[in-house]
Protein backbone atom coordinates (compact mmCIF):
# COMPACT_ATOMS: atom_id res chain seq x y z
CA UNK A 1 0.00 0.00 0.00
CA UNK A 2 1.15 3.83 -0.90
CA UNK A 3 2.21 5.90 1.79
CA UNK A 4 -0.06 9.04 2.45
CA UNK A 5 2.25 11.67 3.57
CA UNK A 6 0.85 13.69 6.56
CA UNK A 7 -0.25 17.64 6.67
CA UNK A 8 1.79 20.02 9.60
CA UNK A 9 -1.63 21.04 11.37
CA UNK A 10 -0.25 23.73 14.56
CA UNK A 11 3.27 22.20 14.28
CA UNK A 12 2.53 18.69 14.42
CA UNK A 13 2.05 15.73 11.23
CA UNK A 14 -1.48 15.27 11.27
CA UNK A 15 -3.91 12.80 8.99
CA UNK A 16 -7.43 13.38 7.71
CA UNK A 17 -9.99 11.27 6.51
CA UNK A 18 -9.21 11.67 2.92
CA UNK A 19 -6.26 12.08 0.32
CA UNK A 20 -5.61 12.78 -2.89
CA UNK A 21 -3.29 11.45 -5.39
CA UNK A 22 0.25 13.85 -6.57
CA UNK A 23 0.68 12.87 -10.24
CA UNK A 24 3.53 13.86 -12.65
CA UNK A 25 3.24 16.00 -15.72
CA UNK A 26 5.39 14.48 -17.72
CA UNK A 27 4.13 10.71 -17.50
CA UNK A 28 1.45 10.80 -15.53
CA UNK A 29 3.07 8.23 -12.81
CA UNK A 30 1.49 9.11 -9.29
CA UNK A 31 4.31 11.06 -7.24
CA UNK A 32 2.61 10.46 -4.24
CA UNK A 33 -0.34 10.59 -1.85
CA UNK A 34 -1.53 13.81 0.27
CA UNK A 35 -3.69 13.68 3.29
CA UNK A 36 -6.87 16.31 3.21
CA UNK A 37 -7.09 17.88 6.07
CA UNK A 38 -10.97 18.03 7.84
CA UNK A 39 -13.39 21.03 8.80
CA UNK A 40 -12.46 20.12 12.23
CA UNK A 41 -8.32 20.11 11.32
CA UNK A 42 -8.20 23.61 9.49
CA UNK A 43 -10.34 25.38 12.55
CA UNK A 44 -8.09 23.70 15.04
CA UNK A 45 -4.93 25.19 12.49
CA UNK A 46 -6.59 28.91 12.56
CA UNK A 47 -7.47 28.59 16.37
CA UNK A 48 -3.87 27.99 17.40
CA UNK A 49 -2.29 30.46 15.18
CA UNK A 50 -4.63 32.78 16.48
CA UNK A 51 -4.25 31.72 19.75
CA UNK A 52 -0.21 32.39 19.70
CA UNK A 53 -0.11 35.57 17.69
CA UNK A 54 0.70 37.42 20.67
CA UNK A 55 3.18 35.16 21.98
CA UNK A 56 4.84 34.53 18.62
CA UNK A 57 4.99 38.54 17.85
CA UNK A 58 6.82 38.89 21.57
CA UNK A 59 9.35 36.30 20.44
CA UNK A 60 13.46 37.20 20.69
CA UNK A 61 14.54 38.15 17.58
CA UNK A 62 17.41 35.25 17.70
CA UNK A 63 15.22 32.44 18.21
CA UNK A 64 13.14 33.43 14.78
CA UNK A 65 16.59 33.81 13.34
CA UNK A 66 17.92 30.69 14.51
CA UNK A 67 14.67 28.45 12.88
CA UNK A 68 15.18 30.77 9.41
CA UNK A 69 18.77 29.73 9.33
CA UNK A 70 18.22 26.08 10.05
CA UNK A 71 15.36 25.49 7.28
CA UNK A 72 17.83 27.25 5.00
CA UNK A 73 20.84 24.99 6.08
CA UNK A 74 18.16 21.77 5.50
CA UNK A 75 17.58 22.86 2.22
CA UNK A 76 20.39 23.05 1.21
CA UNK A 77 22.04 20.08 2.11
CA UNK A 78 19.03 18.61 1.25
CA UNK A 79 18.85 20.02 -2.75
CA UNK A 80 19.22 17.14 -5.10
CA UNK A 81 16.20 15.10 -3.34
CA UNK A 82 14.00 18.29 -2.94
CA UNK A 83 14.91 19.25 -6.78
CA UNK A 84 13.21 15.83 -7.81
CA UNK A 85 10.30 15.96 -6.09
CA UNK A 86 9.92 19.98 -7.28
CA UNK A 87 10.63 18.09 -10.86
CA UNK A 88 8.36 15.24 -10.28
CA UNK A 89 5.63 16.97 -8.93
CA UNK A 90 5.68 19.99 -11.39
CA UNK A 91 7.52 19.15 -14.32
CA UNK A 92 9.69 21.13 -14.10
CA UNK A 93 13.54 20.60 -15.61
CA UNK A 94 15.67 19.90 -12.88
CA UNK A 95 18.82 22.09 -14.26
CA UNK A 96 15.55 24.92 -13.01
CA UNK A 97 14.16 22.49 -9.96
CA UNK A 98 18.07 23.07 -8.35
CA UNK A 99 17.94 26.46 -9.32
CA UNK A 100 15.05 26.80 -7.39
CA UNK A 101 16.20 25.06 -4.24
CA UNK A 102 19.15 27.54 -4.45
CA UNK A 103 16.35 30.48 -4.41
CA UNK A 104 14.81 28.85 -1.44
CA UNK A 105 17.76 28.88 0.51
CA UNK A 106 18.60 32.28 -0.09
CA UNK A 107 15.05 33.65 0.86
CA UNK A 108 15.50 32.40 4.33
CA UNK A 109 19.10 33.73 4.50
CA UNK A 110 17.91 36.64 3.38
CA UNK A 111 14.82 36.34 5.99
CA UNK A 112 17.19 35.21 9.00
CA UNK A 113 18.70 38.33 8.66
CA UNK A 114 16.14 40.28 8.36
CA UNK A 115 14.44 38.77 11.58
CA UNK A 116 17.81 39.86 13.52
CA UNK A 117 17.96 43.74 12.02
CA UNK A 118 13.99 44.43 11.01
CA UNK A 119 12.34 46.52 13.22
CA UNK A 120 14.70 48.19 15.73
CA UNK A 121 12.86 51.31 16.04
CA UNK A 122 12.64 55.02 14.83
CA UNK A 123 12.77 57.71 17.08
CA UNK A 124 11.65 61.00 16.45
CA UNK A 125 11.72 64.38 17.85
CA UNK A 126 8.24 66.11 18.26
CA UNK A 127 9.56 69.26 20.02
CA UNK A 128 10.10 70.85 16.27
CA UNK A 129 6.91 72.76 16.87
CA UNK A 130 6.73 74.23 20.76
CA UNK A 131 3.30 72.08 21.35
CA UNK A 132 5.90 68.78 21.27
CA UNK A 133 8.48 70.28 23.64
CA UNK A 134 9.75 67.40 25.79
CA UNK A 135 8.13 64.84 23.92
CA UNK A 136 9.78 61.89 21.88
CA UNK A 137 8.15 59.59 19.37
CA UNK A 138 9.73 56.43 19.20
CA UNK A 139 8.01 54.26 16.39
CA UNK A 140 8.09 49.92 15.87
CA UNK A 141 6.55 47.86 13.60
CA UNK A 142 3.65 45.20 15.03
CA UNK A 143 2.10 42.12 13.52
CA UNK A 144 -1.05 42.75 11.83
CA UNK A 145 -2.00 39.38 12.99
CA UNK A 146 -2.15 35.43 11.17
CA UNK A 147 -0.84 35.53 7.68
CA UNK A 148 -2.68 33.04 5.06
CA UNK A 149 -0.30 32.35 2.34
CA UNK A 150 -2.27 30.69 -0.84
CA UNK A 151 0.84 29.47 -2.99
CA UNK A 152 0.94 28.88 -6.94
CA UNK A 153 2.33 25.54 -8.67
CA UNK A 154 4.68 27.23 -11.07
CA UNK A 155 7.75 27.47 -7.69
CA UNK A 156 6.29 24.96 -5.27
CA UNK A 157 8.95 25.44 -2.62
CA UNK A 158 10.14 29.26 -3.47
CA UNK A 159 6.77 30.97 -3.68
CA UNK A 160 5.98 28.79 -0.07
CA UNK A 161 9.57 30.12 0.99
CA UNK A 162 7.95 33.49 0.40
CA UNK A 163 4.88 33.14 1.65
CA UNK A 164 6.41 31.81 4.97
CA UNK A 165 10.36 33.10 5.97
CA UNK A 166 9.06 37.10 6.16
CA UNK A 167 5.95 35.63 8.27
CA UNK A 168 8.28 34.09 10.91
CA UNK A 169 11.18 36.48 10.46
CA UNK A 170 8.71 39.33 11.47
CA UNK A 171 6.69 36.99 13.93
CA UNK A 172 3.79 36.57 12.04
CA UNK A 173 2.06 33.29 12.29
CA UNK A 174 1.27 31.46 8.90
CA UNK A 175 -1.19 28.85 7.36
CA UNK A 176 0.54 27.82 4.29
CA UNK A 177 -2.21 26.28 1.95
CA UNK A 178 -0.26 25.40 -1.09
CA UNK A 179 -1.21 24.35 -4.54
CA UNK A 180 -3.50 21.21 -5.40
CA UNK A 181 -0.79 20.12 -7.79
CA UNK A 182 1.96 20.61 -5.96
CA UNK A 183 1.83 20.32 -2.23
CA UNK A 184 4.74 17.90 -1.46
CA UNK A 185 7.45 20.94 -1.44
CA UNK A 186 5.42 22.67 0.86
CA UNK A 187 5.15 19.83 3.08
CA UNK A 188 9.18 19.20 2.81
CA UNK A 189 8.80 23.01 4.35
CA UNK A 190 6.63 21.61 6.93
CA UNK A 191 9.24 18.82 7.77
CA UNK A 192 12.37 21.49 8.19
CA UNK A 193 10.18 23.59 9.96
CA UNK A 194 9.15 20.98 13.12
CA UNK A 195 13.13 20.55 13.47
CA UNK A 196 12.83 24.09 14.86
CA UNK A 197 11.89 25.27 18.14
CA UNK A 198 9.21 27.99 17.00
CA UNK A 199 6.24 28.57 19.01
CA UNK A 200 3.47 25.62 18.51
CA UNK A 201 0.64 27.26 16.46
CA UNK A 202 2.83 29.48 14.60
CA UNK A 203 2.66 27.83 11.49
CA UNK A 204 0.35 25.19 9.76
CA UNK A 205 0.89 23.44 6.20
CA UNK A 206 -2.64 22.85 4.82
CA UNK A 207 -3.45 21.32 1.54
CA UNK A 208 -6.80 22.69 1.64
CA UNK A 209 -8.69 21.79 -1.76
CA UNK A 210 -9.83 24.97 -3.74
CA UNK A 211 -13.52 24.51 -3.24
CA UNK A 212 -13.10 24.61 0.63
CA UNK A 213 -10.96 27.83 0.45
CA UNK A 214 -13.62 30.41 0.58
CA UNK A 215 -14.07 30.24 4.32
CA UNK A 216 -10.70 30.13 5.47
CA UNK A 217 -10.28 33.00 3.04
CA UNK A 218 -12.93 34.63 5.23
CA UNK A 219 -12.46 33.95 8.40
CA UNK A 220 -11.68 36.85 10.48
CA UNK A 221 -9.03 35.44 12.33
CA UNK A 222 -6.56 35.76 9.50
CA UNK A 223 -6.11 39.42 8.92
CA UNK A 224 -3.58 39.05 5.91
CA UNK A 225 -3.82 37.48 2.83
CA UNK A 226 -0.23 36.81 0.89
CA UNK A 227 -1.78 35.41 -2.62
CA UNK A 228 -0.11 34.14 -5.82
CA UNK A 229 -1.99 32.86 -9.02
CA UNK A 230 -4.28 34.24 -11.42
CA UNK A 231 -5.76 37.63 -11.67
CA UNK A 232 -9.08 36.20 -11.79
CA UNK A 233 -8.65 34.21 -8.57
CA UNK A 234 -7.01 36.90 -6.78
CA UNK A 235 -9.08 39.59 -7.11
CA UNK A 236 -11.89 37.68 -6.23
CA UNK A 237 -10.28 37.00 -2.94
CA UNK A 238 -9.84 40.45 -2.49
CA UNK A 239 -13.63 40.97 -4.07
CA UNK A 240 -14.60 38.86 -0.83
CA UNK A 241 -12.66 40.69 2.27
CA UNK A 242 -12.76 44.22 1.44
CA UNK A 243 -11.34 45.02 4.78
CA UNK A 244 -8.79 42.43 5.38
CA UNK A 245 -5.05 43.52 4.16
CA UNK A 246 -4.31 41.67 0.65
CA UNK A 247 -1.26 41.11 -1.40
CA UNK A 248 -1.82 39.82 -4.79
CA UNK A 249 1.01 38.87 -7.21
CA UNK A 250 -1.12 37.90 -10.25
CA UNK A 251 0.86 37.92 -12.93
CA UNK A 252 1.45 39.50 -16.34
CA UNK A 253 2.71 39.18 -19.90
CA UNK A 254 6.39 39.97 -19.93
CA UNK A 255 7.76 42.35 -22.53
CA UNK A 256 11.42 42.51 -23.53
CA UNK A 257 12.96 45.77 -25.40
CA UNK A 258 15.48 45.38 -28.08
CA UNK A 259 16.42 48.98 -28.88
CA UNK A 260 18.35 50.49 -31.98
CA UNK A 261 21.75 50.79 -30.08
CA UNK A 262 21.90 47.32 -29.59
CA UNK A 263 23.11 46.37 -32.48
CA UNK A 264 26.01 44.25 -32.47
CA UNK A 265 26.01 40.86 -33.85
CA UNK A 266 27.29 40.23 -29.86
CA UNK A 267 24.26 42.17 -28.66
CA UNK A 268 21.44 40.77 -30.95
CA UNK A 269 22.94 37.19 -30.11
CA UNK A 270 23.01 37.50 -26.49
CA UNK A 271 19.21 39.27 -26.25
CA UNK A 272 17.99 36.28 -28.53
CA UNK A 273 19.76 33.54 -26.01
CA UNK A 274 18.20 35.33 -23.19
CA UNK A 275 15.01 35.70 -24.83
CA UNK A 276 14.85 32.16 -25.86
CA UNK A 277 15.81 30.65 -22.39
CA UNK A 278 13.61 33.04 -20.26
CA UNK A 279 10.24 32.59 -22.62
CA UNK A 280 10.47 28.93 -22.21
CA UNK A 281 12.10 28.36 -18.49
CA UNK A 282 9.74 26.51 -16.30
CA UNK A 283 7.45 25.90 -19.84
CA UNK A 284 7.12 29.69 -19.56
CA UNK A 285 4.90 29.22 -16.49
CA UNK A 286 6.45 32.27 -14.82
CA UNK A 287 5.17 35.28 -14.46
CA UNK A 288 8.27 37.22 -15.36
CA UNK A 289 8.62 34.76 -18.78
CA UNK A 290 9.08 36.65 -21.94
CA UNK A 291 5.84 36.67 -23.59
CA UNK A 292 6.34 39.85 -25.79
CA UNK A 293 9.49 40.87 -27.51
CA UNK A 294 9.19 44.49 -28.84
CA UNK A 295 12.03 45.24 -31.65
CA UNK A 296 13.09 48.66 -32.96
CA UNK A 297 12.80 48.28 -36.82
CA UNK A 298 16.57 48.97 -37.03
CA UNK A 299 17.55 45.93 -35.52
CA UNK A 300 14.24 43.33 -35.97
CA UNK A 301 15.18 41.69 -39.56
CA UNK A 302 18.49 40.71 -37.56
CA UNK A 303 17.05 39.83 -34.20
CA UNK A 304 14.31 37.96 -35.40
CA UNK A 305 16.24 34.87 -37.03
CA UNK A 306 18.36 34.76 -34.06
CA UNK A 307 15.65 34.35 -31.84
CA UNK A 308 13.93 31.57 -34.08
CA UNK A 309 17.20 29.69 -33.74
CA UNK A 310 17.67 30.12 -29.93
CA UNK A 311 14.39 28.94 -29.09
CA UNK A 312 14.42 25.97 -31.77
CA UNK A 313 17.78 25.02 -29.77
CA UNK A 314 15.99 24.40 -26.88
CA UNK A 315 15.99 21.19 -25.36
CA UNK A 316 12.86 19.57 -25.31
CA UNK A 317 11.81 16.37 -23.65
CA UNK A 318 12.11 14.28 -19.85
CA UNK A 319 12.32 16.60 -17.08
CA UNK A 320 14.85 14.51 -14.97
CA UNK A 321 17.06 14.40 -17.62
CA UNK A 322 19.74 17.48 -16.92
CA UNK A 323 19.91 18.10 -20.86
CA UNK A 324 16.44 19.35 -20.94
CA UNK A 325 15.58 22.89 -21.61
CA UNK A 326 11.75 22.54 -21.83
CA UNK A 327 9.35 20.14 -19.69
CA UNK A 328 5.75 19.67 -20.03
CA UNK A 329 3.38 22.25 -18.47
CA UNK A 330 1.73 21.62 -15.43
CA UNK A 331 -1.14 19.65 -16.99
CA UNK A 332 -2.33 18.39 -19.98
CA UNK A 333 -5.51 21.16 -20.02
CA UNK A 334 -3.11 23.90 -19.45
CA UNK A 335 -1.22 22.78 -22.63
CA UNK A 336 -4.45 22.54 -24.76
CA UNK A 337 -5.53 26.17 -23.54
CA UNK A 338 -2.05 27.37 -24.40
CA UNK A 339 -2.87 25.14 -28.13
CA UNK A 340 -6.15 27.21 -28.66
CA UNK A 341 -4.67 30.65 -27.84
CA UNK A 342 -2.07 29.89 -30.35
CA UNK A 343 -4.05 28.25 -33.05
CA UNK A 344 -6.80 31.71 -32.56
CA UNK A 345 -3.71 34.14 -33.34
CA UNK A 346 -2.72 31.80 -36.03
CA UNK A 347 -6.01 31.58 -37.67
CA UNK A 348 -6.78 35.79 -36.74
CA UNK A 349 -3.06 36.24 -39.09
CA UNK A 350 -0.06 35.45 -37.26
CA UNK A 351 2.87 33.60 -38.34
CA UNK A 352 3.77 30.79 -36.79
CA UNK A 353 7.80 30.71 -36.87
CA UNK A 354 8.27 27.67 -35.05
CA UNK A 355 6.53 25.81 -32.68
CA UNK A 356 2.85 25.34 -32.45
CA UNK A 357 2.44 21.79 -31.80
CA UNK A 358 0.97 19.78 -28.34
CA UNK A 359 1.88 16.39 -27.46
CA UNK A 360 -0.09 15.37 -24.23
CA UNK A 361 0.79 18.28 -21.47
CA UNK A 362 3.94 19.19 -23.45
CA UNK A 363 3.83 21.98 -26.31
CA UNK A 364 6.60 22.76 -28.21
CA UNK A 365 8.54 26.32 -27.42
CA UNK A 366 6.59 28.94 -30.18
CA UNK A 367 7.22 32.02 -31.67
CA UNK A 368 4.39 34.46 -33.65
CA UNK A 369 5.17 37.55 -35.72
CA UNK A 370 2.27 39.90 -37.14
CA UNK A 371 0.31 38.72 -34.19
CA UNK A 372 -3.32 40.99 -34.30
CA UNK A 373 -3.33 43.28 -31.37
CA UNK A 374 -7.30 42.07 -30.23
CA UNK A 375 -5.99 38.03 -29.85
CA UNK A 376 -6.23 36.32 -26.42
CA UNK A 377 -2.29 35.86 -26.34
CA UNK A 378 -1.69 39.25 -26.89
CA UNK A 379 -4.12 41.12 -23.98
CA UNK A 380 -3.64 38.18 -21.55
CA UNK A 381 -0.90 35.87 -19.65
CA UNK A 382 -0.22 32.45 -21.76
CA UNK A 383 1.70 31.11 -19.07
CA UNK A 384 3.54 28.50 -21.68
CA UNK A 385 6.25 28.40 -24.10
CA UNK A 386 5.08 31.06 -26.48
CA UNK A 387 6.71 34.27 -27.49
CA UNK A 388 5.34 37.29 -29.86
CA UNK A 389 7.70 39.86 -31.59
CA UNK A 390 6.92 42.86 -32.51
CA UNK A 391 8.46 45.90 -34.69
CA UNK A 392 8.38 49.04 -33.54
CA UNK A 393 9.98 52.45 -35.00
CA UNK A 394 12.12 54.00 -32.11
CA UNK A 395 12.18 54.19 -28.11
CA UNK A 396 8.41 56.13 -27.26
CA UNK A 397 6.93 53.19 -29.88
CA UNK A 398 8.50 50.62 -27.86
CA UNK A 399 7.60 52.13 -24.54
CA UNK A 400 4.23 52.41 -25.94
CA UNK A 401 3.71 49.10 -26.80
CA UNK A 402 5.27 47.45 -23.22
CA UNK A 403 2.07 49.87 -21.56
CA UNK A 404 -0.56 48.34 -24.14
CA UNK A 405 -1.44 46.22 -21.43
CA UNK A 406 -3.35 45.75 -18.43
CA UNK A 407 -0.49 44.15 -16.84
CA UNK A 408 2.67 45.61 -15.30
CA UNK A 409 4.91 42.81 -13.49
CA UNK A 410 8.30 43.71 -15.23
CA UNK A 411 9.59 44.52 -18.41
CA UNK A 412 13.30 44.37 -19.89
CA UNK A 413 15.28 46.44 -21.73
CA UNK A 414 18.02 45.61 -24.16
CA UNK A 415 20.27 49.14 -24.01
CA UNK A 416 23.34 50.41 -23.43
CA UNK A 417 22.26 54.23 -23.27
CA UNK A 418 22.11 55.03 -19.39
CA UNK A 419 19.93 57.93 -20.54
CA UNK A 420 17.53 55.84 -21.95
CA UNK A 421 17.45 53.61 -19.03
CA UNK A 422 16.00 56.03 -16.62
CA UNK A 423 13.45 57.42 -19.51
CA UNK A 424 12.62 53.21 -19.42
CA UNK A 425 12.25 53.30 -15.68
CA UNK A 426 10.23 56.65 -15.60
CA UNK A 427 7.71 55.63 -18.39
CA UNK A 428 7.15 52.09 -17.64
CA UNK A 429 3.80 51.57 -16.20
CA UNK A 430 5.67 48.49 -14.10
CA UNK A 431 6.84 47.14 -10.80
CA UNK A 432 10.49 46.27 -11.77
CA UNK A 433 12.49 47.48 -15.01
CA UNK A 434 15.65 44.91 -15.59
CA UNK A 435 18.27 46.81 -18.06
CA UNK A 436 20.42 44.86 -20.23
CA UNK A 437 18.42 41.86 -20.07
CA UNK A 438 14.73 39.95 -20.06
CA UNK A 439 12.62 41.07 -17.34
CA UNK A 440 12.93 37.40 -16.18
CA UNK A 441 15.43 38.23 -13.76
CA UNK A 442 14.41 38.66 -9.90
CA UNK A 443 16.48 38.58 -6.86
CA UNK A 444 14.61 37.39 -3.61
CA UNK A 445 15.39 40.35 -1.74
CA UNK A 446 14.44 42.62 -3.67
CA UNK A 447 10.76 44.24 -4.00
CA UNK A 448 8.71 41.95 -6.01
CA UNK A 449 5.17 42.77 -7.48
CA UNK A 450 3.56 45.12 -10.47
CA UNK A 451 1.41 47.80 -11.13
CA UNK A 452 -1.87 47.83 -12.92
CA UNK A 453 -3.91 44.02 -12.75
CA UNK A 454 -0.30 42.69 -12.20
CA UNK A 455 -1.45 43.23 -8.22
CA UNK A 456 -0.95 45.41 -5.30
CA UNK A 457 1.39 44.92 -2.53
CA UNK A 458 5.45 43.44 -2.64
CA UNK A 459 7.24 40.72 -1.77
CA UNK A 460 10.93 40.20 -1.60
CA UNK A 461 11.73 39.07 1.99
CA UNK A 462 11.75 43.01 3.79
CA UNK A 463 9.01 44.56 1.44
CA UNK A 464 6.78 41.25 2.85
CA UNK A 465 7.67 41.84 6.20
CA UNK A 466 6.16 45.26 6.07
CA UNK A 467 3.24 44.21 4.45
CA UNK A 468 2.63 41.89 7.42
CA UNK A 469 3.14 44.46 10.03
CA UNK A 470 1.94 47.70 10.78
CA UNK A 471 3.69 50.96 12.17
CA UNK A 472 2.85 51.37 16.08
CA UNK A 473 3.79 55.14 17.64
CA UNK A 474 4.67 55.44 21.43
CA UNK A 475 5.35 59.26 22.41
CA UNK A 476 7.65 59.59 25.78
CA UNK A 477 6.61 63.23 27.20
CA UNK A 478 8.45 65.26 29.46
CA UNK A 479 12.19 64.31 28.42
CA UNK A 480 15.02 66.62 28.59
CA UNK A 481 15.68 66.96 25.02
Amino acid sequence: MRATHAFWLAGRQATGETAFDVTSPWDGRVVGAVSVPTDAQVEEAVAAAYAVRDEFAATPAHVRAAALDHVGRRLAERTEEIAQLISAENGKPMKWARGEVGRAVSVFRFASEEARRFNGGEAQRLDTDAGGQGRLAFTRRFPKGVVLGIAPFNFPLNLCAHKVAPAIAAGAPIILKPAPATPLSALILGELLAETELPAGSWSVLPVPNDRMPALVQDERLPVISFTGSEKVGYAIMDSVPRKHCTLELGGNGAAVVLADFASDEDLDRAATRIATFSNYQGGQSCISVQRVIADASVYDRLLPRIVAAVEAQVTGDPSDDATDVGPLVSEDAAKRVESWVDEAVEAGASLLTGGKRDGASYAPTVLADVPADVTISCEEVFGPVLTVQKVNGEEEAFAAVNDSKYGLQAGVFTHDLQTAFRAHRALEVGGVVVGDVPSYRADQMPYGGAKQSGVGREGVRFAMEDYTYERVMVLTGLAL
